[in-house]
């Protein structure tokens, strides 16, 4: 008996369709039987990370003296939900002689199904079919490409790898940073995850970027030159020595600008110094990956990139296009034959503009996207051979379907092909520039044309303005572009004609959306701390996985660290997300480390890195993020606020803590230490005020109003001008007696209500500044 074990019911059954027996398919509880053949399927994983408690009771109570938590040999649980399957998957596995990884063809995949045969011990050999579309053609012909499973060993590495490092990350920093912050009194709980918390900081920081935005005034300037072949404006250079200029190099003085013009309109001849023309070519835009797709519907639809992923899944499993979680943007030459297939298709396909450009393509043009050393497991998202009615699908699948069938089509149209020249005009020692762009053959930009903007977001058409493609933005130029410049050539005369001096303000950066953030994700080298690694990781395919980047955002908007708001589903931090931030090495809140050991997770899939060196690696981290917090100092704190590790004992630990998270944010702060905030809590003679930074910071003061009189100012004794107010700094801390103990208030009542409590016959504030 052969065994294939798929990842869901959907793929198994269109496995059995295509098995070479052609008998009748005979369903069963958990499994197919086709002829010789039998199809199951594992649902996802159904063995599941064991908890540290699993591990050892002891580990149920949250304690800093037992971090880190590395277990030395490494469990796997049933999923209760799963259990039914898994017991069907492993008597199948039990009854079969030969076994086909039917996995999805990627890391988590690989994963599924390797870590069930290696759970129950099999020993039976394993093939691999790497299903790239569910439609007939490409199942059969998979079929008849099996490979040996064990091809794909370091692949099931790495995904081992990911998994085991995000249990490390997430169950030891977790708690260790959620007990440093119940130690300073915030009644938070802190999930910590290795790409989650790093892109969470982009957003922070982002929004920080924002809020300390001042706009910057500078202007240009623009002349206006007469050639005897026509008309073209030209923008000022200024030297870098030029007076007036920000470190930027913008002009911010415009008396400096009104000055050089008056000294043009004086000397009105210039010269052509320099022409420079290059024709130039823009290869086709490549096919889709799952994050070029959710991109690029992000902005014609305002999708978020869960809903591109959901969409795509259900595309793929009604044949209609290939796997959806790829990462790659390439095609395999062997399927450049099904080009008149699928352009066919299209042409019939019931939408007029794939059906125009379908009918207009060059069927025998071959772009750069037929790589064979570009594939991996899998490859570009392209529409398949199976005819597709656009008008039986949803208003989301029609969208989608649209996209990925455009990028398709536009590998058959020629290469977009311009002429770029650039003239340099000497004048008065200045030299002003002027480009421009004439289009020769528009090729497959044709099909990008600008189209109007819509205002319902669920329109078959969608709303990409950018003409230049998926490309451009970092091949905009720094000076604008003219349609059309006359023909001059180098040291003709020209004569200044008109001039303007535009006033331009700096523009801040705009605040993500589900589907830029998830595009940073990816571009992950733009945002590290190092500037030595944004080479290194210019290689990287970013932080998280195709498959669960969306997933990952989604996350946290769900669990409240962040919200979406407007059309464009805008994201902010809250108040919570701050605060996880904030608590935070800048070592967890930088892509740099998340970045690099997704470089090593890419080199160990081709066997160029190991498991046990790779986890060694994190563990000394942990180790490292763990000291910093100095629990090995603070031995007694235990026993000094017991109900810290009470109350986290007492959650589930098979689920993350929930508890009621305090905005601590809107405390006072600490007039003291200025780093925590004052909190109340309840001491051996009652209510009072505590820094949240204790013990670094003992500062408290009492809860209880002050005496009536207490708003008129004090008089300040001489011996009282020696502790200046830390606050308003303009009174001056006066001892007062109030209620039976010894109080120091701030002098300035009248504006400042800073009290704090007596130590040692002064003010604590400078006792403690003393010690």
């Amino acid at each position: 008996m052969r065994l294939f074990i798929a990842e869901k019911p959907s793929m198994a059954r269109e496995i059995s369709k295509c098995l070479p027996e052609n008998k009748n398919i005979q369903k069963r509880n958990g499994y197919f039987i086709q002829g010789d053949d039998v199809v199951t399927w594992v649902v996802g994983h159904v063995l599941h990370q064991a908890e540290p408690g699993d591990y050892d009771n002891k580990y149920i109570r949250w304690r800093p003296q037992d971090l880190p938590i590395v277990p030395s040999e490494w469990k796997l649980l049933i999923t209760d939900s799963s259990r039914q399957q898994f017991e069907v998957v492993k008597d199948l596995i039990g009854k079969a002689d030969i076994i086909v990884n039917a996995g999805d063809p990627d890391r988590e995949g690989q994963l599924l199904v390797d870590e069930v045969l290696y759970f129950v011990g099999n020993t039976k050999p394993v093939q691999r079919i790497l299903l790239n579309a569910l439609d007939e053609k490409s199942i059969k012909s998979a079929l008849g490409d099996l490979r040996d499973n064990k091809d794909f060993y370091n692949l099931y590495q790495s995904a081992l790898a990911r998994a085991r490092a995000d249990w490390l990350i997430g169950m030891n920093l977790s708690r260790a940073y959620t007990l440093s912050e119940r130690y300073k009194g915030h009644k938070v709980t802190l999930p910590i995850g290795r790409v989650k918390t790093p892109t969470l900081a982009l957003v922070v920081r982002r929004e920080r970027e924002l809020a300390d935005f001042k706009p910057v005034d500078y202007f240009t300037v623009k002349i206006l030159y007469t050639h005897v072949n026509g008309t073209f404006w030209a923008t000022w250079q200024p030297k870098d020595e030029q007076k007036g200029l920000d470190p930027d190099g913008r002009l911010i003085n415009k008396k400096i600008a009104e000055e050089l013009v008056q000294g043009l309109k004086a000397s009105p001849s210039g010269i052509i110094k320099s022409v420079t023309k290059s024709k130039k070519k823009d290869p086709q835009r490549l096919p889709l990956s799952l994050s070029s797709l959710q991109v690029l519907a992000g902005k014609a639809y305002s999708y978020d990139p869960q809903t591109v992923l959901d969409t795509a899944q259900k595309l793929y499993e009604k044949k209609l296009t290939t796997y959806p979680r790829s990462d790659c943007e390439y095609l395999p030459p062997n399927q450049y034959d099904d080009r008149i297939a699928i352009l066919g298709n299209l042409v019939q396909s019931g939408n007029e503009k794939l059906s125009d450009w379908a009918q207009g393509a060059d069927r025998n043009i071959k772009s750069r996207a037929w790589n064979e050393k570009k594939i991996t497991a899998h490859h570009a998202i392209i529409p398949t051979t199976v005819a597709c009615n656009l008008n039986s699908l949803t208003q989301a699948e029609r969208n989608i379907y649209f996209l990925i069938s455009q990028a398709y089509i536009a590998q058959f149209y020629g290469e977009h092909v311009y002429e770029q020249t650039k003239i340099v005009v000497g004048q008065c020692d200045e030299e002003f520039v002027a480009n421009g762009r004439v289009v020769i053959e528009d090729g497959w930009k044709a099909l990008y044309k600008r189209q109007k903007s819509k205002t319902n977001a669920d329109t078959d058409e969608p709303d990409l303005t950018d003409e230049r493609g998926a490309e451009s933005d970092s091949k905009k130029e720094a000076i604008e572009e003219a349609d059309h410049l006359p023909s001059v050539k180098k040291n003709d005369g020209v004569q200044y004609t008109d001039s303007a001096i535009e006033a331009k303000q700096t523009k801040p950066p705009s605040r993500f959306t589900p589907s830029t953030l998830l595009q940073a994700m990816k571009e992950i080298h733009k945002f590290v701390k190092n500037e030595e690694l944004k080479k290194q990781l210019k290689a990287v395919s970013g932080i998280g996985t195709e498959a669960t980047r969306a997933n990952i955002i989604d996350e946290l908007i769900s669990r409240g660290f962040m919200r979406t708001s407007g059309k464009k589903q805008v994201l902010s931090p809250t108040d919570t997300g701050y605060l996880l931030v904030d608590a935070l090495p800048d070592e967890l809140l930088y892509p740099d480390e998340t970045a690099v050991w997704e470089e090593r997770l890419a080199l160990m899939s081709e066997g160029e890195d190991t498991l046990d060196s790779f986890l060694t690696d994190q563990i000394q981290f942990l180790r490292h993020l763990i000291d910093k917090l100095g629990f090995d100092k603070q031995v007694s704190r235990d026993q000094m606020m017991p109900n810290v590790v009470r109350t986290i004992s007492s959650q589930n630990s098979k689920r993350p803590l929930d508890s009621t998270q305090e905005d601590v944010s809107k405390l006072p702060e600490c007039p003291s230490c200025k780093k925590g905030r004052l909190q109340q809590r309840n001491g051996k003679f009652g209510a009072f005020l505590g820094c949240t930074n204790y013990p670094a910071c003992r500062y408290t003061q009492p809860v209880n109003e002050v005496s009536q009189n207490a708003y008129t100012n004090i008089e300040v004794p001489e011996e009282s001008k020696q502790y200046l107010c830390p606050r308003c700094k303009k009174g001056y801390f006066v001892k007062q007696a109030m209620r039976g103990r010894t109080t120091w208030l701030c002098s300035n009542r009248s504006a400042c209500k800073t009290q704090c409590t007596d130590v040692d016959g002064m003010p604590s504030i400078y006792a403690n500044q003393n010690k």
